[in-house]
């Protein structure tokens, strides 16, 4: 018995188990209260449960699971014949090492706090599925983001519980010596002190750096306190932190990176610190250049220029001032490798010119984002046309066993052995499509939704995620009745993401009239789930999450429209698994890629979207709904007017009638044709097991 013990503690401590739908169910089969309780967490799970009751629970057909899981688990970690040991072994023997200020893996860990978080971990669990030796490097965040409440009137408050360390699946890293691992950095006149966290994440690992030790200044012990938190003075030393201080740990270690990944500018101060590197071995200052430049690749993410790091001439010298008086580089050398005008070295220090600067190649996250990234810094190469910039792009995709849900991963093993299969080429998700009948595919949209609006039931009425007195949702039972309810009968719609204003959450709320006719038809119904957090210094967005609130109390959408709370991982799954249709709306060309349209597609839902992000290259008219045809005004609220027209016109005459349609079965018939279409077009190309074969075959091995 104390093998099995031993075999399920291993799998607490290594996130494999969070895309493995048996390896899940281990732990929630313990005590699905504690389950829950603990935030999905198997680490904090299991130091409720004593060994006793483990003995005993493992003697029969429970054991018997925890043994068929911790094969398959050593099987994965073992297997040598990996996509990147037959096309990439060079990544095998040497790590790429990807640098993020943000991983967001499962809802769990809470050093997230949206989309590039996301991606990161995604792209980490792909790069670990396909084999590749790869290090992520991070900050281990003690707040994490902040968990989110609304007061009485609506408005976003916020609350930062502490993540505890013996809690999580993290251990300390340490020396030869058996002592922890300590590197530092210089920050202003200050040495600051970090050690390190490893969180194995299957054949992957993440590094997280810690500054909240003894031999820290109290001021610096708070660099890893939030995710994003604090004034530019923080940000500044969380990403010297971040780049400096992970190309620090890296070499600590003795690890030699095949190459050097920035996700978003936040740690392209790592070129910096490989830079000193070459510098203090005597290299020339241009010959080290060129050498950093040969080993480093860098992904934009942001599409319009007040979005990325900048700082002032005044804050870069008082920063750096200790840093560079032994690095080999002088004040005005680092200046020009960050500068926006080559020109004029007495402006701001901007992150992504000190990161394109230094790399071998750089990329937008979508078609359309490389495009308007070249155009964007075209001003960096004036000797070049913007088609010449060299940005290139890789389109986002998401994990796809990390996003379905457990009753979508039975279905679809009923139809292949491995889910992984549908994303192989779309030959192989219409070979797994052709075996399964509208019937089924409906049935899987009922079994899904009908799990989700119990979800949310219990979501709401039992206050999972918070106690706040003053939460409006105190009187959600109040507001149920016979008729004011969710109901898996009535279409769906889903919006959730980070509240910046121009992803334009409220825009369905245009004509309050015309949506009244919509929602509350007498046969042809409507509900709406909205979810997502604003930044804590974005009063704008917290303004668009209490307009929601306040329609969501007005009779006529009052139980038909729902904002949930404090959105994570764990929300996001459930409500890409019950809606029919994702919304997304917005102002083009402003969202880079996104994805969370891309994780309704195994579930049988569909995307309805401006054509923005990744959505203009997948969209072909039959795999779900367009907004508009990408038309673009100058001003704002004429964009809006047009917008809005265009996604009411289309859910009165496209959407509701498609499902709403049935034949004598009562399928939709036409609304399954889209389903079908959606999952064999979209579910093989965005995903991040393509899209990390395209790093490592564009950007990781190319040694231009």
């Amino acid at each position: 018995m104390q093998k099995k013990i031993s075999a399920l503690k291993e799998l607490s401590r290594n996130l494999w188990w969070s895309w493995d739908t048996e390896a899940k169910e281990i732990f929630e089969d313990l005590s699905p209260l504690l389950w829950q309780r603990n935030n999905h967490n198997p680490v904090g799970l299991l130091q409720h449960i004593s060994d006793a009751e483990l003995v005993a629970r493992c003697q029969c057909e429970y054991g018997e699971k925890i043994d068929s899981v911790y094969d398959r688990f050593t099987a994965y970690l073992n297997n040598k014949g990996t996509w990147a040991a037959k096309n990439a072994p060079e990544l095998v023997k040497n790590p790429v090492a990807y640098f993020s200020a943000e991983f967001g893996i499962h809802e769990s860990v809470r050093i997230y706090s949206g989309g590039l978080g996301v991606l990161a971990g995604d792209h980490l669990k792909s790069a670990s599925d396909l084999g590749i030796n790869f290090i992520g490097i991070t900050l281990f965040y003690k707040e994490g983001y902040f968990r989110q409440y609304l007061n009485h009137d609506g408005w976003q408050m916020e609350d930062y519980p502490l993540q505890h360390s013996e809690s999580l699946p993290i251990e300390k890293v340490t020396g030869a010596d058996g002592k922890d691992l300590i590197i530092s950095v210089n920050i202003a006149q200050s040495e600051v002190f970090a050690q390190a966290w490893r969180l194995r994440v299957g054949r992957a690992t993440l590094y997280l750096l810690d500054t909240n030790i003894p031999a820290n200044e109290a001021h610096y012990r708070d660099i890893c306190c939030r995710v994003y938190g604090g004034d530019q003075n923080m940000r500044i030393n969380q990403e010297i932190l971040l780049g400096i201080g992970g190309v620090k740990l890296l070499d600590k270690l003795g690890v030699k990176p095949a190459v050097y990944h920035m996700n978003e500018g936040h740690s392209a101060f790592l070129t910096l610190e490989l830079l000193a590197m070459e510098l203090a071995k005597g290299t020339q200052q241009n010959e080290a250049a060129e050498k950093v430049r040969s080993r480093c690749v860098f992904t934009t993410h942001t599409p319009v220029p007040a979005g990325h790091d900048r700082f002032t001439r005044e804050m870069m010298h008082y920063t750096f001032d200790k840093y560079l008086s032994t690095s080999g580089m002088n004040f005005d050398d680092l200046m020009r490798f960050g500068s926006d005008d080559t020109n004029n070295i007495y402006g701001l220090f901007t992150m992504t010119v000190l990161a394109l600067n230094l790399s071998r190649s750089a990329n937008g996250v979508s078609k359309l984002h490389g495009e308007v990234s070249r155009a964007m810094w075209q001003h960096l190469y004036p000797e070049k046309t913007v088609d010449e910039v060299p940005i290139g792009h890789i389109t986002n995709g998401i994990h796809a066993t990390s996003w379905t849900c457990g009753y979508t991963d039975s279905f679809w093993r009923k139809y292949t052995n491995n889910i992984d299969d549908m994303s192989l080429s779309r030959e192989a998700a219409e070979a797994v499509l052709a075996k399964v009948t509208d019937a089924e595919l409906w049935s899987l949209r009922y079994s899904s939704k009908r799990s989700f609006i119990d979800f949310i039931d219990r979501y709401l009425a039992n206050q999972l995620f918070h106690q706040h007195i003053n939460s409006y949702y105190n009187d959600y039972e109040t507001l149920r009745s016979t008729k004011n309810t969710f109901s898996p009968d009535v279409l769906t719609i889903g919006f959730a993401r980070r509240f910046a204003t121009y992803k334009r959450a409220p825009l369905i709320f245009r004509d309050l009239d015309r949506l009244d006719r919509i929602i509350n038809h007498a046969t042809r119904p409507l509900q709406i789930v909205f979810a997502g957090k604003a930044h804590p210094h974005d009063d704008a967005g917290k303004d668009y999450i209490r307009q929601i609130v306040q329609h969501s109390r007005r009779p006529q959408f009052s139980g038909k429209v729902i904002f949930l709370e404090n959105y994570n991982l764990g929300i996001a799954k459930r409500m890409v698994s019950g809606v029919d249709i994702w919304l997304n709306t917005p102002v083009r060309p402003m969202e880079a890629s996104g994805t969370s349209g891309e994780k309704t597609v195994l579930h049988g839902g569909l995307n309805f979207s401006v054509l923005d992000g990744w959505w203009p290259e997948a969209y072909n008219g039959e795999n779900g709904f367009s907004i508009g045809n990408g038309e673009c005004f100058d001003h704002h609220d004429e964009q809006d007017s047009f917008d809005a027209e265009k996604m009411y016109t289309t859910l009165e005459t496209m959407i509701i009638p498609s499902f709403y349609e049935r034949n004598d079965l009562d399928i939709p018939v036409k609304w399954i044709k889209k389903i079908r279409n959606a999952i064999a077009t979209i579910a093989p190309e965005y995903n991040t097991h393509r899209m990390v074969k395209e790093y490592a075959t564009k950007y990781y091995l190319n040694r231009k």
